[in-house]
Formats: C-alpha cells, sequence, structure tokens
C-alpha cells in the first residue's frame, strides 16, 4: 500500500467518522501503528484533520440547513438534537471539547453551527479534543505493539 493510500484512506474513514457516513478511524489508526504503515505524527495529524474537517461538516449543516433537520439524510436524529441542545445550553462552547464522543459528539458540532457558534471556536475546541482522542489511541497503539515510527 502506497503511503498517498494509507494517508488518504485514514483521512477519509475519520472524515467519515465524524460525519453521518460509519466510520472507525481510530481500529485503521491503530491497525496502520500496528502494521508500522506510516509515520505515527503523521497518522495522528491525518486521522484529526479528517475527523475536524467532518465536524466543519456538521457545522455548516447546523448553520446552514438546520431547518431540514426531519430530513432523512441530515446526519443528527431528532433525539440526538435535541440531547446535544440540552448539553450545549448546559455547559456552552466547552462541549465541543467533547465532540469525539461517540453518540454525542456529532450533534455537538451541528448543534454549534445551529446556534452560531464561531467557526474559528469550533475549529480550535473540536482540534483540541479529537487530537487527544487520537493522541491516546496512538499512544496505547505504540505501547501495545512497539512501533515507533
Amino acid at each position: 500500500m502506497s503511503e498517498f493510500a494509507i494517508y488518504s484512506s485514514l483521512f477519509l474513514s475519520a472524515f467519515s467518522a465524524a460525519t453521518l457516513l460509519p466510520g472507525s478511524s481510530e481500529a485503521l489508526l491503530t491497525g496502520f501503528i500496528a502494521s508500522e504503515k506510516g509515520t505515527v505524527g503523521w497518522l495522528l495529524a491525518v486521522a484529526t484533520i479528517g475527523n475536524v474537517a467532518g465536524s466543519a461538516v456538521n457545522w455548516v449543516l447546523g448553520r446552514f440547513f438546520i431547518e431540514f433537520r426531519d430530513r432523512k439524510w441530515f446526519p443528527v436524529s431528532e433525539q440526538g438534537y435535541l440531547r446535544a441542545v440540552r448539553w450545549y445550553e448546559r455547559f456552552g462552547v466547552w462541549t465541543l471539547l467533547l465532540a469525539w464522543l461517540p453518540i454525542i459528539g456529532d450533534p455537538l458540532t451541528v448543534i454549534a453551527g445551529a446556534l452560531r457558534t464561531r467557526f474559528w471556536l469550533l475549529l480550535l475546541l473540536v482540534s483540541i479534543g479529537k487530537f487527544g482522542r487520537y493522541l491516546f489511541v496512538a499512544g496505547v497503539a505504540v505501547a501495545w505493539f512497539g512501533a515507533a515510527g
């Protein structure tokens, strides 16, 4: 597998995991580290950038398309939307540090758009949280598999 294929497949997996498509970027990241494909630092950066880009798409959907949330193609269910609104109203913009969480993370980024959170602030907070998650996953993979590339 070429380096381009490694990094692009990780980017796409991380991107899709943050949008309406299912993805398992942590498993792919771990697999690449275990098989010593790519450089750990680059894998970490690509996964983070891809996942943050997916969250940016969710922000755009919330900002400009929230009135379509009842549509089948919209990435957040009504129940997920309402749960995220409650979290966001209770804890504010800091909830975006938890955008990496399953189930609640994607709706939080949609809500951030719907509630007109500044885009730069979304990028900053989501990047911190998602980088932290991937750093943890990569650290465990390196410790477990002994890869340090």
